[in-house]
Order: structure tokens, then C-alpha cells, then sequence
């Protein structure tokens, strides 16, 4: 799970982080900052996920120490995900793939064939991100991706969260398996 609270306060934000971290931690989930390694590791959280324009990844990497995950955003670049790889990422994150309304100016700049490269040739997992739902998401299982990063497909389903998660899971079961 990642908080991202990209116009709030730091206080705002600690706020959120002890009322959500504990309920993630008790059932066995990561719980990630997005931005702000600084404020992860002050906080209890499990790790930090940075973007390109946020603390670099081996600073991230530096201020988290070796114990704490780190994601790194890639946009659809092979390039940025293997340097991001090298600086200590813990799992890179391509997007976005489709259209967001959670990232309104997020272009759409990754292509499937991305994860089935990353997958052939690489261990680290991927994550894929942006627009995605249990309409859409099985070119990205099928290409290979480890993790989906969803919002609105869970937080704005029309029957709650949990119909939302479990219309994901049975959407990504049913999706062919990466062929390797």
C-alpha cells in the first residue's frame, strides 16, 4: 500500500500515516511513502516509493538503508528502470499505461512490450501503474508485470473498495500467466 498525498502538509501527512500504517503492518502489508524517504523512515513506514523528480533513487536508497524498500517510477523508459536498479531499487514502476484521472497531466508513455522485456531479462519485480482496472489489466499480467498499482478501479468502484479489490483479483487470476 502507498500514501501518496502529494499537496498535503507534513503534518497532514503524519496524520494519515498513524492512522493507516498500523491497519496495513496488522495484516502483513508493506506500507509505502510516496515522495519522501525522510519522512518514511521517521514514521514506521516500511519504505519509499520516489518518482523522477523526487529525491533520486540512490539517495532514496541511502536514506532508507538496506532494510526498507524502495520503488522507483520509470515512466516507459528501460533505461531509467535499469538505473534505478543499479541505485538500489527494491522494484521499478512503469506507467503510465493507460489514461488516469488520478494523475490528470500523467501521460500516457509506457508500452506493454516494456514488462515483457523486463520480465525476460530481469529479477527485480515490476510494477505497472496508471488507468489501470479489471477491464484492462491483463495485457499487463500476461506481459509480465509482478504488482498493478490501482486506485480508482478499488476506491472508486461503485460497490465499495473491497468489491473493487475482489473484481481485481478475479480479474488478474483469470488473465493468462507470463510466458517466460
Amino acid at each position: 500500500m502507498q500514501l501518496r498525498l502529494k499537496e498535503a502538509s507534513d503534518d497532514d501527512v503524519r496524520r494519515a500515516i498513524d492512522l493507516l500504517r498500523p491497519v496495513a503492518q496488522s495484516r502483513d502489508v508493506a506500507f509505502l511513502l510516496n515522495d519522501r524517504p525522510d519522512l518514511a523512515v521517521a514514521t514506521g513506514c516500511d519504505g519509499a516509493h520516489v518518482g523522477q523528480d523526487d529525491t533520486k533513487a540512490r539517495e532514496a536508497r541511502r536514506i532508507l538503508g538496506p532494510d526498507l524498500t524502495l520503488g522507483v517510477s520509470c515512466h516507459g523508459s528501460r533505461e531509467l528502470a535499469m538505473a534505478a536498479g543499479e541505485d538500489g531499487a527494491d522494484y521499478v514502476a512503469f506507467g503510465a499505461f493507460y489514461p488516469t484521472g488520478s494523475k490528470a497531466d500523467a501521460p500516457v508513455e509506457a508500452e506493454i512490450d516494456v514488462l515483457e522485456w523486463w520480465h525476460e531479462i530481469m529479477e527485480l519485480p515490476s510494477v505497472a501503474i496508471g488507468g489501470i482496472t479489471a477491464e484492462n489489466c491483463a495485457p499487463l499480467v500476461t506481459a509480465g508485470a509482478d504488482f498493478l498499482a490501482v486506485i480508482s478501479a478499488v476506491w472508486s468502484h461503485p460497490d465499495g473498495a473491497a468489491a473493487g479489490v475482489r473484481q481485481m483479483n478475479a480479474a488478474i487470476a483469470a488473465a493468462p500467466p507470463a510466458q517466460i
